[in-house]
């Protein structure tokens, strides 16, 4: 039976998202990495994660084995070292570097709605009936 290290909140909607998740899936011959679709229609985010639907939305998230949420860039660092490919984003964490695919990171994160035409994460909460604070 294989131990799960890190689950991944992922907005299957976003196509640049999904294909990520479709790749990290087929390395993930560990069965290390779980994800879960925070875009389908029967989920919600259990209180206990300390994250909102419009917080996974805004950015990614990830739940390790010992309870700890991490986020943006640290998801994939953590993720792609989980299936045996931690090199390639190794020089994510070089000085300077980690400052540049941060910013570079969190300018999809904020545009990848409008970029993959759909719609804006308050419609979205809107019709999920959360809270949009």
């Amino acid at each position: 039976m294989n131990i799960v290290k890190l689950t991944i909140f992922f907005d299957g909607g976003c196509p640049l998202c999904k294909r990520e998740v479709d790749f990290m899936q087929s390395r993930n011959k560990k069965g290390y990495l779980r994800f879960i679709d925070i875009n389908s229609s029967d989920f919600s985010l259990d209180p206990k994660y300390g994250i909102t639907y419009k917080q996974a939305m805004e950015r990614i998230h990830a739940l390790k084995s010992d309870g700890s949420v991490i986020n943006d860039i640290k998801v994939f660092q953590e993720a792609y070292s989980l299936i045996g490919l931690g090199w390639i984003y190794s020089p994510t964490k070089l000085p300077i570097f980690d400052k540049l695919i941060d910013f570079v990171y969190r300018f999809w994160a904020k545009y990848r709605l409008k970029i993959t035409f759909r719609p804006s994460i308050e419609k979205l909460c809107a019709e999920r009936g959360c809270e949009i604070s």
